[in-house]
């Protein structure tokens, strides 16, 4: 089942903009951008961040599933996706502990 456009400008709008959020659809998901990493993804209407070691602690209690079948574990958000404060510390954390995305190789005509 595809995420609905007005679940992912919900989560949005949730995010502080000092984040640097954005989104592109994939797929008929959403993958979550901070700047240029990849934070998480909005799959089936439903939040999932990626894993750091200082989202974990952050967290404390967490959630952990598949984004997709067959995909590794996310944090799974629920019960605190409403907790702007919250939310927009999880994606700064999550962002500045992950490494920068590999450049992309030029095609070749």
């Amino acid at each position: 089942m595809a995420s609905d456009q007005s679940f992912v400008d919900f989560v949005l709008e949730q995010i502080d903009k000092s984040c640097q959020i954005s989104f592109r659809k994939m797929f008929g998901e959403y993958a979550l951008y901070s700047g240029t990493k990849v934070v998480g993804l909005i799959c089936d209407n439903q939040l999932f961040i990626k894993p750091t070691e200082f989202g974990r602690k952050f967290i404390k209690e967490v959630l952990e599933a598949p984004p997709y079948p067959g995909a590794k574990l996310y944090f799974l958000i629920e019960d605190k996706i409403e907790d702007r404060e919250w939310l927009s510390e999880l994606i700064t954390i999550t962002a500045k502990n992950l490494p920068e995305p590999k450049p992309k190789k030029k095609r070749l005509k």
